[in-house]
């Protein structure tokens, strides 16, 4: 008999609530709501787009470089 792996997918409200962590550092960081929005969405590395707009990178700069 053939083993099977199970993947457990975090459930949706979890996924929202990273989300949602997300936007808000990088709105507190001074990306505007869209392109907040489209970091948090992605796979983007927070820690380095917050420090991109940190050293004085303009957020759509940073965003071209991190999407």
């Amino acid at each position: 008999m053939a083993e099977t792996t199970e993947i457990i997918e975090p459930n949706g409200s979890e996924h929202s609530k990273v989300e949602s962590w997300r936007l808000h550092v990088l709105m507190e960081a001074g990306y505007p709501l869209p392109l907040a929005e489209r970091l948090a969405g992605s796979e983007a590395d927070l820690h380095r787009a917050v420090e991109l707009v940190g050293q004085g990178c303009a957020p759509e700069t940073a965003v071209e470089i991190l999407i």
